[in-house]
């Protein structure tokens, strides 16, 4: 059963929805990639948050502009949990934080993009807090996101979070401070325009290999929107949207649109080594998509599309 009652006269934010919450609490360097207006606890471990989305993203919109993409949903729950881990459950600053596991399904009839940007409500229940010493270590929460009375999509995301001496250990030596850590060469070409979804080629998160079912993580460390720090290690929201691209790679142009993820991330993905992304059927119109460092897997993801 969750534990709150320590945390419960934590002040919450109710203030305009023009404004966001700091963006080091959800952790973003850019305003502009800052989703998140407000919190208010509702319960023993349940919070309500809000969300803006803009009209237009190089990411998180449609190439033609008519659509919030899926993945704008699984940031959104991302930052939730960033949120509350610091403002409910008092984790500190300094300590990494590290996504286990997201399954996001969405709902694209209620994604189209309006006259005005988007301001979504996020109802959170936290219904396990990991407490291996007596203090936060980890959350495991289900969360609802409306636009009025509409449903846009579900999650369920589990979260931790590590301080340094651990974190260095999770990843052989390197820590978070290890900045310096760049890929040797720059990022090899994307697949073609259009392949994968995304009109500009420097958001094109794949390359080819020579095999269809076998692309390379084409990481670029000056991405504004993925890196806009120095770079540590390859972030959980690249490899979400490279599993997207996978599978609209793999269903070619007239192919479905994913609308649905099932993401378990097994380790750090480092950017200084090569990492190889496989996809295949997974049964109807879902597919796998697995990516793999060295001999190891890193990242797993079920991606489906709207249920009919």
């Amino acid at each position: 059963m969750p534990e709150s009652r320590q945390f419960a006269e934590l002040p919450s934010e109710a203030g305009p929805l023009t404004t966001t919450v700091p963006r080091e609490l959800v952790h973003r360097v850019s305003v502009a990639e800052t989703l998140l207006t407000g919190w208010t606890r509702t319960g023993p471990d349940r919070f309500t948050l809000t969300a803006r989305w803009a009209r237009a993203h190089r990411l998180h919109v449609s190439v033609d502009r008519s659509a919030h993409e899926p993945l704008l949903v699984a940031a959104t729950l991302r930052q939730c949990g960033a949120r509350l881990a610091r403002a409910a459950y008092a984790v500190l600053i300094g300590h990494q934080f590290v996504l286990r596991e997201l399954r996001v399904d969405t709902r694209p009839e209620h994604l189209a993009v309006g006259s005005a940007p988007a301001e979504r409500v996020v109802d959170i229940t936290v219904d396990a807090v990991r407490r291996p010493a007596g203090r936060p270590a980890g959350l495991r929460y289900g969360a609802v996101v409306r636009l009025g009375p509409e449903r846009v999509g579900t999650g369920r995301i589990a979260v931790s979070w590590t301080n340094e001496a651990v974190c260095r250990r999770m990843r052989g030596g390197r820590t978070a401070d290890a900045g310096a850590l760049r890929p040797s060469r720059p990022p090899p070409e994307p697949l073609p325009d259009g392949t994968v979804g995304r009109a500009l080629g420097a958001d094109g998160l794949l390359s080819p290999t020579g095999r269809s079912d076998r692309r390379r993580l084409r990481v670029d460390t000056a991405h504004p929107v993925f890196f806009g720090h120095p770079p540590d290690h390859v972030p959980g929201m690249l490899l979400l949207a490279a599993a997207r691209q996978a599978a609209r790679a793999h269903g070619g142009p007239d192919g479905p649109v994913p609308a649905s993820f099932h993401a378990a991330f097994h380790q750090f993905t480092e950017v200084d080594g090569p990492v190889g992304v496989e996809v295949s059927g997974a049964g109807g119109a879902d597919v796998q998509v697995v990516a793999g460092q060295g001999e190891s897997v890193a990242f797993g993801c079920r991606v489906g599309v709207a249920a009919g």
